[in-house]
């Protein structure tokens, strides 16, 4: 079993266990430790977000690698997809992202991409959880000119850039766009901008003035109801939000009404349907992604696959089966014929495309797809619980799916970054699996307590 590990890298509160510099350190060595090899000086790139604490994250890993004899690669405040192309592009032999992507400020995380920019399968995070916790890499501590160096690559944002112009069609522009940006206050503040700007859009911008202290703050892609009333006031034609690290969208049409993941990948599943570029004619979501999307998904002669949360185990599905286009309601959208993770830019962009090529409002394409009512509650508690032993709570929840039939669905599910059991229903009937919710959360609230 994992202990530090979760469904997207470590994630805690900054300088509490694990998220302390003395585990950052050790994270570096045993990174550095799975990398080394005799052939050639081995690189680790490492960037971050906009939080306070990254810095002192980020010289600790670097103290762990160099510690190693393996060479440091810092590129600073970039979004989490930028740091997966460049470690692939540039050859490195492992990426890491500083970043708690949506959470508040006071928390932190570290994620990790192996060579070809792919984040790491689970077997390879117990290796290295392994590594930080024996005495393994103890008998190896270079000495002189064999310990590591650290490298400043101040032109990587503007790589990032040019890379992701080049996923825009050539013939197109942006020219008659008015977008609403909100970058929450994140890694992609200073990039994000510059690329709708060059491709001929006139941006107004929300969220690009990080403190240390703001990223995500009442902004970004968890909160964008502060960007779709400044796309009504502004008469825009479209309003995207991304969240702190840069891997998820959430956008608004150009009356103010929020679109989600789900409706975004039916959209743009739809147009790659349409010029045979879906591979099988497939996409993947995970469960948590609407009932809608599996019926838009048939309409228009494609079918729909689930995976467990998390947009590391779309992509492990995708890499697995050759599929191309996949994503989570949430507002990971990943095209692996561009890159390797979820990356909101692109995505927003890939959505942009689209949008020129059928010539209509992002309000008239989002008919392509009809949500069920879903319904989705989080019930904090003071430890991950067995729900089996949840009194009533197994029996309850059958009797709601007899209810429900085939038109409706319920899951429960652990998150994998906070102290967290999300309670999601949909059906037919708003009221009815409201209810049912209710009455999910209230049992598992009780055993939490008792």
């Amino acid at each position: 079993m994992r202990t530090l590990f979760g469904t997207d890298g470590i994630r805690g509160v900054a300088n509490v266990h694990p998220m302390t510099t003395e585990i950052a350190m050790q994270i570096g060595r045993g990174i550095a430790f799975q990398v080394k090899s005799k052939q050639h000086r081995n690189r680790v790139v490492i960037g971050k977000d906009t939080r306070l604490s990254g810095y002192m994250l980020e010289n600790a890993l670097a103290a762990g690698i160099c510690s190693m004899g393996v060479d440091v690669m810092l590129l600073g405040p970039l979004p989490t997809p930028a740091i997966a192309f460049i470690t692939a592009s540039m050859r490195a032999d492992a990426g890491v992202v500083i970043s708690a992507s949506h959470n508040p400020f006071q928390d932190n995380g570290i994620k990790i991409f192996s060579r070809n920019g792919f984040k790491l399968p689970d077997q390879q995070e117990q290796e290295l959880e392994e590594l930080i916790f024996s005495q393994k890499m103890e008998a190896l501590r270079p000495t002189a000119e064999e310990v590591g160096k650290a490298f400043r690559i101040d032109d990587s944002g503007g790589r990032y850039i040019v890379f992701l112009k080049h996923t825009f069609p050539k013939e197109y522009t942006l020219d008659d766009f008015h977008i609403v940006l909100d970058c929450a206050h994140g890694a992609t503040y200073k990039v994000a901008p510059h690329v709708f700007e060059e491709l001929g859009a006139t941006v107004t911008t929300i969220g690009v003035n990080p403190d240390g202290t703001n990223i995500n703050k009442e902004c970004g892609a968890l909160h964008p109801e502060r960007m779709a009333k400044k796309v009504k006031e502004l008469g825009a034609d479209i309003g995207i939000a991304l969240d702190g690290d840069g891997d998820r969208l959430i956008v608004c049409d150009e009356k103010g009404t929020i679109v989600d993941g789900d409706h975004t990948m039916a959209i743009c599943a739809n147009l790659l349907i349409d010029q045979g570029k879906l591979n099988q004619n497939t996409l993947v979501a995970t469960v948590m992604s609407n009932m809608g999307l599996e019926t838009a998904m048939a309409n228009m002669g494609g079918k729909l696959i689930r995976t467990d949360v998390g947009d590391r185990y779309v992509v492990e599905c995708m890499r697995k089966h050759q599929y191309n286009f996949g994503g989570e309601q949430s507002g990971h959208l990943i095209f692996t014929d561009h890159n390797t993770t979820g990356d909101g830019i692109m995505a927003a962009l890939q959505l942009l495309a689209t949008m020129i090529k059928q010539n209509k409002p992002l309000s008239e394409l989002t008919t392509i797809m009809e949500s069920f009512p879903q319904v989705l509650k989080n019930v904090r508690t003071a430890q991950k619980m067995n729900l089996d032993l949840v009194p009533k709570f197994n029996k309850t929840v059958q009797d709601f799916e007899k209810r429900l039939g085939s038109d409706g669905r319920i899951l429960v599910r652990h998150s994998g970054t906070e102290p967290v059991v999300r309670v999601m229903l949909e059906g037919k009937n708003l009221d009815t699996i409201d209810g049912m919710a209710d009455d999910l959360c209230e049992l598992i609230h009780r055993a939490d307590i008792a």
